[in-house]
């Protein structure tokens, strides 16, 4: 029940922090979005006390820990893979249009006579 209680708090929070957004219109821009990140880091502070909390930060550790296990591809690799899907666009977009022409021509010209002036 007391997670609940720090979670609802949370999401109170973090509403505190956006409407202190719109409650300082005449103020600067900067105090409006430091009360937007005010509200989200201590709504960040209570939730993390939960223990779906805790799980949420651990399994956030783990995603990043694993996304820096990532082999990503080299320059050359992307520029080569990029200039494949690229071509591959194009004589696609060739087939196609000359499938579509092709049957307008069977459709209309053959079948029913329609020629076109």
């Amino acid at each position: 029940m007391a997670d609940k209680i720090k979670f609802a708090l949370a999401l109170v929070l973090l509403a505190a922090g956006v409407a202190g957004f719109y409650l300082l219109a005449e103020q600067a821009m900067i105090l409006r979005i430091l009360a937007v990140l005010a509200g989200m880091g201590v709504a960040a502070a209570v939730a993390w006390q939960t223990e779906s909390g805790q799980r949420f930060f651990g399994f956030s550790k783990e995603a990043i820990n694993e996304a820096k296990k990532v082999v990503w591809p080299s320059r050359k690799e992307t520029l080569q893979t990029t200039g494949a899907v690229f071509a591959f666009v194009v004589v696609m977009a060739l087939f196609l249009w000359l499938t579509d022409k092709s049957l307008e021509w069977v459709l209309y010209d053959l079948v029913l006579g329609w020629k076109k002036s």
